[in-house]
């Protein structure tokens, strides 16, 4: 049983046993109670990174009881032998391993989600180990999975999508019916919708919704300077690899810590500068983000329609690539979508190496970063043509005024169009969002709200903005093409998130892989950066490389 998870469970256990009315005893069971969380702010108090001196850790606003209780009673069946025995057919697997121990029947779908489950239940609900990172679990899920595994018991050779009955995440600005969408804003708390355009993809081709995961409110476009990873929903999403030692990266930091921590088989994120790259890098799992246009954004909390995009992230690329092709389709709502034809699967099936590849590596990389020196030079070794290369300076002026902008216009039509519960949600403008926040400030935006005070604030034109977005997906294409015209490049090679905003001003796709780690073993992530459309070209890339170098392991404490 689930006794590792804490005294406030093995107390649960004890109580639901004891019940004659199940259903009454899980309705008051107890598996959570909120702690003190002031000595781990005080603790923090003197970290080197300024945004990592948090006010608070715990969310004031979510009990766990209410997100944990519902699948509790099949999740605890599950024993620790159970648990260990399948952890060598799902821990750190790929896609195509996990299904071939279904189709050999050591593994089935329902055990799947109940092992993932476990995990999250485990570490989740253990106030010395909770990643803060799961905030909302789909009730219907086991169900769901069984239903997978009689289908395959009925029509055992139809041919299938990889991702079915895969579980999967979706960060908490996704829409999925069944569960809020919230945005980690408690503006958004109640708010109710359909599925959005991709949930649909994936739902039609099989997966499994496993649960929402916390983000930077707003996308991270809410306040300066403040924690990444923080919500008034969720609370501070903390990284496995180094619990308030390390940043999670942001906004999709649910989605890079859930995967780091094997709380899933993957986890969609969305970007729309360095918010999948970032949290990959931050957390070893590999993240894509995607040319706008490839991935509906329908159904997602907007920040900006100009460079929003939603993304896969997960353990290795062909699991990306797997998930990507779940997601793609054109959708007629969204006016950036195209259809594509390419076939993701077949660039990381296909043997595949980095001999005779070019690559753009950056100058002042290779001498103020040893890590990213040495990787290259283990590229060099293994047959790619390295081509030192030092980017031309670009202005980078009135970005910020393309955030500012597309979120004044694009989150009213969200709530227009999206939201179901009107009543329930308050607000239906940037402005109605300053006014609630600031009635509660110390719940609702304890690290204020410059951003959104700055959106209201801008008054750039119609003519003044178009110019902008003109002028800067010139300036970042020039910062990529010179060098990529010149040599032929395959891809330009950057850390993390490092050059995101440039290659989101640019539309250009990148893709980050696990490198290594630093000496206090950090994470650090290796990006490629290809032209619009190339995310075939990018997972070819990524694939060869990840084959080549192969440094990512799971965090320490959460391997049992």
């Amino acid at each position: 049983m689930l006794h590792k998870i804490g005294c406030a469970t093995v107390i649960a256990l004890c109580i639901f046993s004891c019940q004659e009315d199940k259903q009454e005893a899980a309705a008051d069971i107890v598996l959570w109670k909120p702690y003190n969380d002031s000595a781990e702010v005080a603790a923090n108090q003197d970290h080197e990174i300024e945004r990592m001196r948090y006010k608070l850790i715990q969310s004031k606003v979510l009990d766990k009881n209410e997100v944990f209780r519902p699948l509790y009673g099949e999740v605890s069946k599950m024993t620790d032998t159970e648990y260990n025995a399948l952890k060598p057919l799902i821990l750190e697997q790929d896609i195509p391993t996990i299904q071939s121990h279904i189709v050999e029947g050591k593994l089935n779908y329902e055990k799947l989600v109940l092992f993932y489950l476990y995990r999250i239940y485990r570490y989740e609900l253990d106030n010395a180990t909770t990643l803060n990172t799961v905030i909302a679990l789909n009730e219907n899920v086991i169900a769901e999975a069984r239903k997978c595994d009689a289908e395959v018991a009925a029509n055992p050779n139809e041919k299938r999508h990889p991702i079915f009955g895969m579980p999967i995440l979706l960060k908490d600005n996704i829409g999925v019916s069944g569960m809020n969408t919230t945005a980690g804003s408690i503006a958004l708390i109640d708010n109710v919708t359909d599925n959005s355009f991709i949930a649909q993809r994936l739902k039609k081709n099989g997966a499994l919704i496993l649960g929402k995961v916390n983000l930077s409110e707003w996308a991270y476009f809410l306040c300066e300077g403040c924690p990444v990873g923080y919500s008034a929903v969720g609370g501070q999403t903390l990284n496995p690899y180094g619990r308030r030692i390390f940043e999670t990266g942001g906004s999709s930091s649910g989605s890079g810590t859930s995967v780091a921590a094997n709380y899933a088989v993957a986890a969609v994120g969305t970007e729309t500068s360095g918010s999948i790259l970032s949290p990959s890098g931050q957390n070893s799992v590999v993240g894509l983000k995607p040319t706008v246009g490839l991935l509906s954004r329908t159904g997602i909390v907007p920040i900006s329609s100009t460079l929003d995009t939603p993304g896969p992230m997960t353990k290795n690329v062909t699991d990306n690539a797997i998930l990507l092709s779940a997601m793609t389709g054109k959708d007629a709502t969204d006016t950036k979508s195209v259809a594509s034809d390419t076939d993701y699967l077949k660039a990381v099936t296909e043997s595949t190496s980095l001999k005779g590849k070019r690559f753009g590596a950056m100058t002042s990389l290779i001498a103020e970063d040893s890590l990213y020196k040495g990787t290259v030079e283990k590229m060099r070794e293994a047959g790619a043509e390295i081509i030192e290369f030092t980017p031309p300076e670009v202005k980078m002026v009135g970005f910020l005024s393309i955030l500012n902008i597309d979120m004044r216009n694009d989150l009213p039509k969200y709530i227009q169009t999206q939201v179901k519960n009107k009543d329930g949600v308050k607000i239906s403008s940037i402005k109605d969002a300053v006014a609630f926040n600031a009635s509660d400030s110390l719940v609702r935006i304890p690290y204020g709200q410059s951003l959104f005070e700055g959106i209201l604030a801008d008054s750039t034109t119609v003519a003044g903005l178009e110019e902008i977005k003109s002028t800067l997906q010139k300036n970042g294409r020039i910062f990529f093409d010179r060098a990529m015209d010149e040599h032929n490049l395959d891809a330009i090679l950057s850390i993390n998130n490092y050059h995101a905003g440039y290659a989101a001003v640019a539309k250009y796709p990148a893709l980050t892989v696990p490198m290594g780690y630093r000496e206090t073993g950090e994470p650090v992530n290796l990006t490629f950066i290809a032209k619009p459309f190339q995310e075939d070209k990018l997972l070819v890339l990524g694939k060869a490389f990840e084959k080549a170098i192969r440094v990512r392991h799971i965090p320490q404490k959460f391997q049992d």
